[in-house]
């Protein structure tokens, strides 16, 4: 069975379609431009190229410690005794002080805003014991994530020839972070913070530059050049852009904010389909339910050149005499989104409740009008 469906909610929004050139040259090793609610990468070079990721291994650092907060292992008024190793480690610091105790909302402020080592070995090593063994759940949470190019050896970002990332990991991980803890990432928009009477101000520039840039991480080493993890809102559309190895501050600035420009220029992305929304129904056979009820199982966003929205067509395409049992969750056909006849999503239907089989009686007059379908071709 095939059945289309007509994207009535933006029917009637097309604007005159903007002719879409290449995205910038930038003077930068790698980068990558991705929607945060479809996930498309929008622009990229070298976008899986391993390279050293600097201080933005800071945010896999505050991701594992939000996980820890979430599992509730960890709370956020906890207090966490400053290690001699923490005190001495080299690079930005938070200035805490050896043998001292501070909070761990205090020290992920550190870790966030101020991009301190010391903040960071210290909540690696209160939350696993040793900074070695904090690195170990780091690459487990970057291996459930899929960021297959990446190793982490320390939480700070400190040169290490086994510590790497790629642009692409990195947008991963941002989309991840900011999807799954809202309720932090307002941290990592925070122009500055103060400890110990030391006051320090975040090192992203476009905070200050750009009203609808919220976040995320810069990095620096010689290795590395100067990079740079950028979210940014504008009319509820999202873009994360990740920036690795340009020449200076400015310049990681400059470059993510070109790409942020032409992002939001030239694309847009819509929400077609919600999460839970019954899409179609379809016969059931030797089932206690005469039809089964099918939708998305998450939402559904979709980003398109802009201008081009009315070209968009959904198919559904269910396959024909389905057989109960079926449990609510349960994959049963597609849902397919072209962009002038050219594929642009697929992602499966789910069962949206439970079909369960029917009695004894119901299952052997549809066996008959089974056998009888096939015989004779059946309805397709």
């Amino acid at each position: 069975m095939f059945c289309f469906l007509l994207l009535a909610m933006i029917a009637g929004r097309a604007a005159a379609q903007v002719p879409v050139p290449a995205a910038p040259d930038l003077a930068a090793t790698s980068f990558v431009l991705q929607d945060f609610h479809s996930g498309e990468i929008i622009a990229a070079r070298e976008p899986e190229l391993q390279v050293e990721p600097a201080s933005i291994t800071k945010l896999m650092t505050s991701y594992v410690v939000f996980r820890e907060l979430a599992s509730g292992n960890l709370g956020l008024a906890e207090n966490v005794r400053i290690s001699e190793k923490a005190w001495r480690t080299g690079g930005s610091k938070m200035f805490v002080e050896v043998d001292t105790e501070v909070s761990v909302e205090d020290l992920l402020k550190g870790v966030i805003i101020q991009s301190g080592n010391d903040a960071s070995v210290a909540l690696a090593e209160h939350v696993a014991g040793t900074e070695a063994v904090f690195a170990q759940m780091m690459n487990a949470e970057a291996q459930r994530l899929g960021m297959a190019g990446t190793n982490y050896r320390n939480s700070t970002g400190l040169p290490d020839p086994d510590h790497y990332t790629t642009a692409a990991d990195v947008a991963t991980l941002s989309r991840a972070l900011i999807a799954e803890f809202p309720e932090y990432y307002a941290w990592y928009s925070q122009l500055e913070f103060s400890y110990n009477d030391i006051r320090q101000s975040n090192r992203n520039l476009l905070l200050r530059r750009d009203d609808s840039v919220d976040g995320l991480k810069t990095g620096h080493t010689e290795a590395a050049g100067y990079c740079l993890a950028t979210s940014a809102v504008r009319d509820g559309m999202r873009l994360i852009s990740v920036v690795m190895g340009t020449a200076s501050e400015n310049a990681r600035a400059e470059a993510s904010q070109s790409l942020l420009n032409y992002g939001f220029r030239f694309f847009e992305t819509f929400k077609l389909y919600s999460a839970g929304e019954e899409l179609t129904r379809t016969e059931v056979w030797k089932g206690a339910l005469d039809e089964m009820a099918l939708g998305a199982a998450e939402d559904v966003f979709l980003t398109v050149p802009r201008g081009r929205q009315d070209r968009l067509a959904a198919e559904l395409v269910v396959p024909s005499r389905p057989v109960a049992p079926f449990v609510a969750g349960e994959n049963y056909g597609a849902l397919q989104i072209r962009l002038d006849d050219e594929l642009e999503l697929e992602q499966p239907l789910v069962v949206m409740h439970d079909v369960p089989e029917a009695g004894w009686w119901g299952r052997t007059t549809d066996s008959i009008g089974l056998w009888f379908g096939g015989l004779f071709g059946g309805d397709e």
